[in-house]
């Protein structure tokens, strides 16, 4: 008697088992969905860098020199023609009085030389000196006036360093950098600068930022963005591409870090006045934009292999088989849509995409509901015909 109700429990409970079984297959797999619409989509780019501006100007002496006047400071506006600083001229000032000096002697020397080509002419012609003696005259002369020459040309480089004693704005700006102060020294040379303060044109401004390689080829000239400072939360400006760097930037060369980007240059239009040269920024590059398209959520597109999307065939009815086919690993993308309570999956063509939604050019209509989640279904759970519940996706 125990056996026969031994027996008879386990089989309710088999039973039970199986019934719970077919419940959950009757209802299917929960799935959120939404209806595909019509609508954009516009393809961005997104970098961070900082904003300059477009225009800057170093000012740096050419000649050596203890800086004695300082005439405007950081945030001074300066104008085009307006001193700025000046080094001591007194050794320049001593240079030039030996550069007139020289020349003066040069001149004399010039001057006496040629009095004495003309008499050493005038008697070579009457044969009182011989060619030898008159040609040698003449060499005395040209000798003399290339004296001379040298002087000329020694006091106008004595001038010339003079005159860069003295720096002059060659813009209207702001001086937005000042790295000298009054009593230092100036190393003027010609191939290395010593900055001394730098003036820019704030009215035009710019963000430099870094895309990643991938990305640059989506971007051209003119794409319009949209660009925010981190100084000035929920607000965006309006900016353009002005320039797009031909040459990489390489981080980490040679390791599993390496980082390929490249600069990209955007004209901030009407850049407020409150900006400032090194402030932080996060572009928004709007690149491609496809209109009127049917467009569904990024995660509702997921991928399959393609042999699992066709029907097989019985052995009665299939071909000969010939060894297992590669294309049945090929990977295919795909929409799930929702037909007589089955996720049937739909291979679709993709367009672009922005940050919410994909373009789709072929493979579903308008108004079909697609399947949107959840994430581990959609990418590994469903497969094609599965029989499902749509939930609400709140």
């Amino acid at each position: 008697m125990k056996k026969i109700l031994l027996f008879a429990g386990i089989i309710v409970i088999l039973g039970a088992f199986i019934a719970l079984i077919l419940l959950k297959q009757e209802k299917g797999i929960e799935v959120t969905a939404e209806k595909a619409q019509r609508g954009s989509v516009q393809q961005k780019v997104t970098g961070s860098g900082q904003i300059q501006p477009a225009i800057d100007v170093n000012v740096s002496a050419q000649v050596a020199g203890k800086i004695v006047e300082l005439k405007a400071k950081e945030g001074d506006k300066v104008k085009t023609g307006q001193l700025l600083v000046a080094l001591d001229p007194k050794q320049y000032l001593a240079a030039v009085e030996r550069s007139e000096s020289s020349r003066l002697s040069a001149i004399a020397r010039e001057k006496k030389a040629l009095s004495d080509l003309n008499r050493a002419k005038d008697m070579w012609q009457k044969n009182l000196i011989s060619e030898a003696d008159f040609e040698a005259m003449d060499a005395e002369y040209e000798s003399a006036k290339s004296m001379r020459m040298q002087a000329d040309a020694a006091l106008k480089e004595a001038e010339d360093a003079l005159d860069k004693t003295k720096l002059f704005s060659t813009m209207n700006g702001i001086v937005t950098k000042l790295n000298k102060e009054l009593g230092e020294m100036a190393i003027g040379a010609q191939f290395q600068e010593d900055v001394i303060m730098i003036v820019s044109d704030l009215s035009v401004m710019e963000a430099v930022i870094e895309v990643d390689e991938n990305e640059v080829i989506n971007i051209s000239l003119g794409d319009t963005s949209e660009v925010e400072l981190d100084a000035f939360p929920d607000t965006l400006f309006k900016g353009v591409v002005t320039e797009i760097a031909n040459s990489a930037i390489t981080r980490g060369l040679g390791t599993q870090e390496q980082v390929t980007n490249f600069e990209i240059t955007i004209t901030l239009e009407n850049p407020d006045n409150r900006f400032r040269p090194g402030m932080s920024t996060t572009v928004d590059i709007f690149t491609n934009r496809q209109d009127d398209v049917i467009k569904v959520p990024i995660q509702a597109v997921t991928v399959r292999e393609k042999s699992s999307l066709v029907k097989k065939e019985t052995i009665e009815e299939g071909p000969e088989d010939t060894g297992p086919d590669p294309r049945e690993t090929e990977m295919e993308e795909v929409v799930f849509v929702v037909e007589d309570k089955k996720a049937m999956a739909k291979p679709v063509k993709l367009g672009i995409s922005d940050d919410t939604h994909y373009a789709i050019l072929s493979g579903i209509s308008e108004e079909a509901e697609v399947i949107t989640g959840p994430f581990k279904v959609l990418n590994k759970t469903l497969k094609n015909e599965s029989l499902i519940t749509v939930k609400s996706s709140k």
